[in-house]
């Protein structure tokens, strides 16, 4: 498959051509803006050489994305798109050189559809604008990651991004009903629509998300409105460990019979990281492990009931202290603590990993335990946190001074991958695949399963050159 990943420079004239088709001002050949879309948030010193478009592109419209692929079709140029740069799986790393292309410039709210509870946005709108838009109206975008307030929506929809109320409402799949895209030729279509019901042809639309831009190119998407939950209040409940915080989980529901809208962890090594980053006390800062439990209600003395009821229940498992948040302030400050996690940990190390492990919910447990055996012996260490509702755990393995950082790593992410199978596990539940964990994917994938997806791939793009080198190793 060598041909595969024979690709052609961008010339002065190729160059050229772009500019005249998009405009001057939204193309970019600087070499300090090069470097700095040329990554996502995963950490240089994960690699061992640093990857470099050769070309920035900022198109303003469809026909402007349409037009570069159908020259980067026609010159054999490799195609990066790229949201905000929030990712951690490398997903934007332009490992060919060719075209980075960047949305920040189609980032317009096109039309929020009260009669069909749609809205429909290009994909540079950050992913917070759609919910303050959507609530104004009294509604819900229920796609909410923790980077909401800096991701795009094209990336959340790219990685089918999960978030803080995927238990209740689902990843940003769920939320997703239609696309336009533009394909590796330059062709325009558009998948689905306002339907609520579908089976007219192939169901592209869930193939396209968490597809990871390896497919086609998104340029405006149609996204699910719910009316807005009228009142809403978060319990952090303090538990002297993460067994026992964990172990209450599954008891919200089987005990007190309510679906959360989000269900968040905390370890105690993540409580006093943030602590240090924000350098202030935060809610439950000195826990053995920590849980956000956000309950929502339209009728106001029910949900009093109801956060009154989890919250003994909690203590009657555990929890020794449990703070309730119902304005925004108290709230705000309880979510900061959790949101705060991932900025906390990239300021204090400079050589870490973020895993995104994910297990059937009831395995959570046994997943914490499985980590601190399978990081000691290697002399790392690791912080986690996330989805505890969902059994999406973030756990972050660090190295904060050690010789041989990758010999390390590696080791002990082949013990964790092997003993995650066994669990009925995963490698990621939202973070996606991309270039950096690509590798990995034949422990949990088989022959016949990473050939199809080679063959889906091509089929979409026969040239290769939409973001090449990603999800799957073709052995480049």
């Amino acid at each position: 498959m060598t041909d595969l990943f024979s690709y052609n420079k961008i010339t002065a004239e190729i160059a050229e051509e772009i500019r005249k088709k998009i405009g001057a001002n939204n193309v970019s050949a600087d070499e300090e803006k090069l470097e700095s879309y040329s990554h996502d948030e995963v950490p240089q010193s994960n690699y061992d050489r640093k990857y470099i478009a050769e070309l920035l592109v900022f198109p303003e419209s469809t026909q402007h994305v349409s037009e570069i692929m159908r020259i980067a079709h026609d010159e054999r140029i490799p195609v990066t798109p790229r949201g905000a740069g929030t990712g951690l799986s490398s997903g934007a790393l332009p490992i060919f050189g060719g075209i980075v292309m960047s949305f920040e410039k189609m980032n317009r709210i096109i039309e929020l559809d009260e009669d069909n509870l749609t809205i429909t946005v290009e994909p540079g709108v950050v992913t917070a604008e759609i919910s303050r838009m959507a609530a104004r109206h009294n509604l819900l975008y229920a796609g909410d990651p923790c980077s909401g307030d800096a991701s795009f929506i094209g990336g959340n929809i790219a990685e089918n991004a999960g978030g803080n109320k995927v238990i209740k409402y689902g990843a940003t799949g769920a939320q997703l009903l239609a696309l336009e895209a533009v394909l590796a030729d330059g062709s325009v279509t558009w998948f689905g629509g306002k339907r609520r019901k579908d089976v007219t042809g192939l169901d592209f639309v869930r193939l396209m998300t968490g597809s990871e831009g390896i497919l086609a190119v998104i340029t405006k998407a149609v996204l699910k409105l719910l009316p807005l939950p009228r009142h809403s209040v978060d319990l952090l409940a303090a538990f002297p460990d993460a067994r026992s915080a964990i172990n209450f989980v599954p008891r919200i529901v089987t005990e007190g019979g309510l679906i959360p809208a989000s269900v968040e962890f905390m370890d105690d090594k993540a409580l006093k990281l943030v602590e240090k980053y924000l350098n202030a006390s935060v809610p439950a800062g000195d826990a053995g492990a920590a849980l956000i439990i956000q309950l929502e209600d339209n009728d106001e003395e029910r949900l009093e009931e109801q956060f009154a009821a989890i919250g003994k229940l909690s203590q009657r498992h555990g929890a020794y202290e449990v703070y309730v948040a119902d304005t925004r302030s108290t709230k705000e400050r309880i979510w900061q603590a959790r949101k705060s996690v991932p900025e906390a940990l990239s300021a204090f190390y400079s050589r870490y990993t973020k895993e995104d492990l994910v297990v059937p919910t009831a395995s959570v447990p046994k997943l914490l335990e499985m980590l601190r055996g399978e990081t000691e012996p290697y002399g790392l260490e690791y912080i986690t946190y996330g989805h505890a509702g969902d059994g999406n755990m973030h756990c972050t393995i660090v190295c904060p001074e050690c010789d041989n950082w990758h010999d390390r790593l590696h080791a002990a992410q082949q013990r964790i991958y092997a003993k995650l199978i066994k669990m009925g596990g995963t490698l990621s539940g939202e973070h996606g695949i991309g270039y950096k964990r690509r590798g990995y994917m034949k422990f949990f994938l088989d022959d016949a399963q990473i050939e199809l997806i080679k063959r889906v791939k091509l089929a979409f793009d026969p040239q290769n050159i939409l973001n090449p080198g990603k999800l799957v190793d073709w052995g480049k």
